[in-house]
């Protein structure tokens, strides 16, 4: 049986999450001022933040 991913969870773990690609903490920012350069990681101080990549589906 195939689990079906809910909308509510899929947005709480991947909407508007950027993760820093110095010390990967996770981040959530609006995507238009991360890509302004607008915000920075509250850890190490660095603005080159990434999307969080999907999660892999295994069997």
């Amino acid at each position: 049986m195939v689990k079906q991913r809910l909308p509510e969870a899929f947005e709480r773990l991947f909407n508007r999450v950027f993760v820093c690609r110095k010390c990967k903490h996770k981040i959530r920012a609006d995507p238009q001022k991360v890509m302004q350069g607008k915000v920075k990681c509250r850890h190490c101080g660095s603005k080159s933040l990434r999307p969080k990549r999907k999660e892999l589906r295994r069997r």
